[in-house]
């Protein structure tokens, strides 16, 4: 056998051995991926801050008998005032509840001024820290408390919100991956206008989704990263949406290398060696800034980091290796109908692109500062966002937890129904519980558990929740109470607020140092990476602005998550920059090779702006699977996310960053060597044609 002939058993061999290789690997990953829902976790202390009060509070409350404790409220009422059977009513179905469950005490009725409701407190030690056990409780109290003869009854209090929240993140796992996978499923077909090639990387990022709940799992295990519901979809949205901007990228270029190679394996590696870099440069900035989450001290951001960028990894694996070897083994026949031929010349058409490219070219400075404009006239709408939303407005549509919390603030207008949570030394309860009925806004305190060396006590504050008042309230006990922890789901919020706050000072910066870095490091260059970071700042004010025309106008949400701002930059400036690799590693590549600066900028834009759009496309599509979920923070960023894909894709991308560089020409490359080669010579003009001389 001749040397030429083992060189093409050797290629030949290559696409399968990787296919057995990630049939292997998935094999592998399959026992630790089915697992990986049943670690997720929703309590309050998984998305709490990591050093807050409310933190604390929560976890010497899991050490007190009994673990952590279910706190219900249940309300029975009637507009026109409860009768005799009404509260015979109510006193059998908490006699009921009492008979089937383990409860601390026995619940007392605290009637409303007004004679329209009776609210029970309810507690139990039964469930301990086990979320499903909570639930079931909760469910089977809510069974048993039902509506009667006109009476209405409902279950409200922490953990029945805490229920209902949990039931809207169970419910993102099946729903948002169908979802996700219809929406891309569409949106490849439309793209590639093939019976079968959108087939091909959906299939590989579904095996690169299986992978990353395998490697998320396992990071679980090793190093204790916190899953949640909102971590583990936000995964799968990056898995099939930078997945498949991935796969868009090197099927462009395969097709393109098809037309010059015969070969399917050499034309597969001519792409991976043209696109390759930019792909592994795209990938490793969305990956380093989704790890800067690491310095959040919010739990939820800090888990979200690591399950962001296994999804990430996982998806540039799949698209790098198995993508390539199940394209090679179709051959060419996978792009039927329009199949790229050898030797064959595409048929020219008007680009799109190429006329948006034009109108840039021609007045870069008009186009750049019309653009600047516009984003800044968007980003003043931020400005209009409405406050922190309050728990009771954290749902689409509202659960019976929110409608008990509602009924509760109509009928006992004087005073909260929902606790105050003071955890303190059990050698200085006496002097703590005094201090606390002392305490201005607090309408009665009294003591509960004690053990491990702590005691606690249940305080009602004698505003709403979640009110100024009660925040003023719950401030000032934090000051009086020196070695105490004050917490509860209206001191959890304030502490949401502040951490939130806290993290945007310290996370932004390191994700712009980190991604600037990267930058530079890729375009040999300074200028270029400010222009990308740049655009994408502007592209996060302007969606943050949009959402704020449209957040309580429109959708009449009442209040923006805390940690709003700072996901939603990370992401943008993330996936933002990621586009624009592609772009400037192609500009790049055509100065490389002499082209004008002018010329190189327009025509990266005339080859790559298609593909850029249907990546943008189809990362705004999956991001915006998340306002179909059913809480608010979810639609919130999922929209903001979405939006800001398409501003920094047919706006930013096409228009601004081109104008950029065609009019910083060559400065754009400052100070690497590009900035310092001229131009090329333009060609000499023909000279003028001789006139015939006259026959003698």
């Amino acid at each position: 056998m001749g040397a030429a002939e083992t060189t093409r058993t050797r290629r030949r061999a290559i696409p399968w051995l990787l296919l057995a290789l990630w049939i292997g690997v998935l094999a592998l990953a399959s026992p630790f991926a089915s697992k990986l829902a049943g670690v997720q976790h929703n309590r309050a202390t998984d998305y709490l801050p990591a050093s807050a009060d409310s933190t604390q509070v929560a976890k010497i409350q899991n050490r007190l008998p009994g673990g952590e404790r279910t706190e219900l409220v249940l309300v029975y009422h009637r507009d026109s005032g409860l009768t005799a059977a009404d509260r015979a009513t109510a006193a059998r179905q908490i006699a009921t509840i009492g008979r089937q469950h383990e409860l601390t005490g026995t619940p007392q009725a605290v009637p409303s001024r007004d004679g329209t409701a009776l609210m029970y407190p309810v507690t139990s030690d039964e469930p301990g820290t086990d979320e499903k056990k909570r639930d079931a409780l909760v469910d089977d109290v809510r069974r048993v408390a039902h509506d009667q003869d006109g009476l209405t009854v409902q279950v409200g209090g922490p953990s029945a919100m805490a229920t209902d929240a949990a039931g809207v993140y169970g419910s993102l796992g099946g729903p948002l991956l169908y979802t996700t996978v219809a929406v891309v499923a569409v949106l490849l077909v439309l793209i590639y206008r093939s019976p079968l090639l959108w087939l091909v990387p959906l299939v590989v990022a579904g095996v690169a989704d299986f992978l990353s709940m395998g490697v998320a799992y396992g990071l679980n295990e090793a190093f204790g990263t916190t899953v949640t519901g909102q971590s583990q979809g936000v995964m799968t949205i990056l898995v099939f949406g930078a997945g498949t901007d991935y796969a868009l990228l090197l099927i462009s270029r395969y097709r393109e290398e098809l037309r010059r190679h015969e070969r399917p394996y050499d034309a597969m590696r001519a792409a991976l060696r043209g696109c390759g870099p930019a792909v592994l440069a795209s990938s490793g900035t969305v990956a380093a800034g989704l790890l800067c989450l690491l310095a959040a001290d919010l739990n939820s951001s800090r888990g979200m980091g690591p399950l962001g960028t296994v999804g990430v990894l996982c998806a540039l694996a799949a698209m790098l290796t198995l993508l390539p070897a199940l394209l090679v083994l179709l051959g060419r026949r996978v792009f039927w109908p329009l199949v790229p031929a050898y030797g064959s010349t595409p048929t020219a058409r008007r680009s799109l692109f190429g006329a948006m490219g034009s109108s840039a070219g021609r007045r870069p400075l008009t186009v750049l500062a019309s653009g600047a404009v516009l984003l800044g006239a968007l980003a003043l709408g931020a400005l209009n966002l409405p406050g922190t939303v309050k728990q009771q407005d954290a749902f689409v549509d509202k659960p019976e937890s929110v409608a008990a919390l509602e009924t509760l603030a109509r009928a006992y207008p004087e005073q909260s129904a929902q606790p105050i949570d003071v955890i303190t030394p059990a050698g200085r309860a006496d002097a703590t519980l005094a201090t606390v009925r002392a305490t201005h806004g607090v309408a009665s305190a009294r003591p509960g558990r004690t053990g491990a060396g702590w005691t606690e006590i249940s305080v009602i504050a004698s505003a709403p929740p979640q009110s100024a008042a009660e925040t003023a309230t719950i401030k000032e006990l934090r000051h009086e109470l020196t070695g105490s922890y004050v917490g509860g789901p209206s001191a959890q919020q304030i502490d949401l607020e502040d951490t939130n706050a806290r993290d945007r000072t310290v996370v932004i910066p390191i994700v712009l140092v980190s991604v600037l870095l990267i930058l530079i490091a890729l375009l040999r260059s300074l200028v270029a990476p400010l222009i990308l970071v740049a655009a994408v700042i502007a592209v996060w004010g302007a969606a943050l602005g949009i959402g704020g025309l449209v957040f309580g106008p429109l959708l009449g949400f009442q209040g923006t998550d805390p940690g709003l701002g700072l996901l939603s930059f990370v992401f943008l400036v993330a996936l933002g920059v990621d586009y624009g690799i592609f772009l400037m590693h192609r500009m790049r590549e055509e100065s490389l090779n002499g082209a004008p600066p002018a010329a190189a900028a327009l025509t990266a834009l005339r080859t790559t702006g298609g593909v850029i759009a249907s990546a943008g496309l189809v990362l705004a599509a999956t991001f915006a699977v998340l306002t179909n979920m059913g809480l608010v923070q979810l639609v919130e960023l999922g929209f903001v996310i979405a939006v800001g894909v398409l501003l920094d894709t047919f706006l930013v991308r096409t228009y601004l960053v081109t104008s950029a560089s065609v009019a910083l020409g060559r400065k754009v490359w400052w100070p690497g060597r590009l900035s310092r080669t001229p131009d090329p010579a333009p060609p000499d003009p023909a000279p003028p044609a001789r006139a015939p001389e006259p026959v003698s």
